[in-house]
């Protein structure tokens, strides 16, 4: 098939598709005595595995598995994909422990300055920058109080406990705007439901990406099958 035929197939711009063979994620195809790429089944199974790929597992993962089944090191591309469905794993347990976390630990917090830490400590404890901490408080996710002599940001239990839950909810793929409702439900001032449905909403995301991971080691295998790999 010509580049026009492939790209239609899988509403995609010729240009698209001529990058994706640059890429690697198609293998070179072979040309015509007036210079024209062809393509066979071997490059439409190689986008059809490729394509299903970036929806579970994003494009990076995806291109390097491609990349790795036409150098012909499959166990390398198995090892890849082996690792990305572990990502998606950690992600969806990601989402059930601040499920989890959010149960235990929901309702008005008591707000006590006794103890405070400086924001450092938070961000070494967290393994993150201070300069993350202080963006998360101007989006309204963090409150610490300051020091009266100083002016420095000093964090309670309450406030480190929050910051742990933003932390989370971060890493479970949450944007800063979805996290805020989650937040006012935790300090109790809050619809309870919007914090439930901003975790059913990452649910049903982690859920598409599944089926579409799925349907990509369907037809990685189906390419490993048609190129007797």
């Amino acid at each position: 098939m010509r580049t026009v035929q492939l790209a239609r197939e899988h509403g995609l711009s010729t240009q698209a598709v001529r990058n994706h063979e640059a890429a690697g994620v198609l293998p070179a195809a072979a040309r015509t005595a007036a210079g024209y790429r062809v393509y066979d089944e071997r490059h439409a199974a190689s986008l059809r595995a490729y394509l299903a790929l970036v929806g579970g597992h994003g494009y990076p993962a995806a291109r390097e598995v491609l990349r790795r089944v036409h150098a012909g090191d499959v166990d390398g591309a198995l090892a890849r994909l082996d690792a990305a469905h572990a990502a998606l794993d950690a992600e969806r347990a990601v989402v059930e422990t601040v499920a989890g976390l959010l149960h235990r630990l929901g309702g008005p917090a008591p707000v006590t300055r006794r103890g405070s830490e400086p924001i450092s400590a938070v961000a070494h404890r967290l393994r993150l920058r201070p300069a993350t901490l202080r963006r998360w408080e101007r989006s309204g996710l963090l409150r610490p109080g300051r020091d009266p002599s100083t002016g420095h940001r000093r964090y309670g239990p309450d406030d480190v406990r929050d910051a742990h839950v933003v932390h989370q909810l971060r890493r479970g793929g949450l944007p800063l705007a979805a996290i805020a409702p989650v937040m006012d439900e935790l300090r109790g001032g809050g619809d309870p439901s919007a914090a439930a449905a901003a975790l059913d909403a990452r649910r049903a995301a982690l859920a598409r990406r599944s089926r579409s991971a799925l349907a990509g080691a369907a037809h990685l295998h189906a390419l490993l099958e048609l190129v007797g790999a």
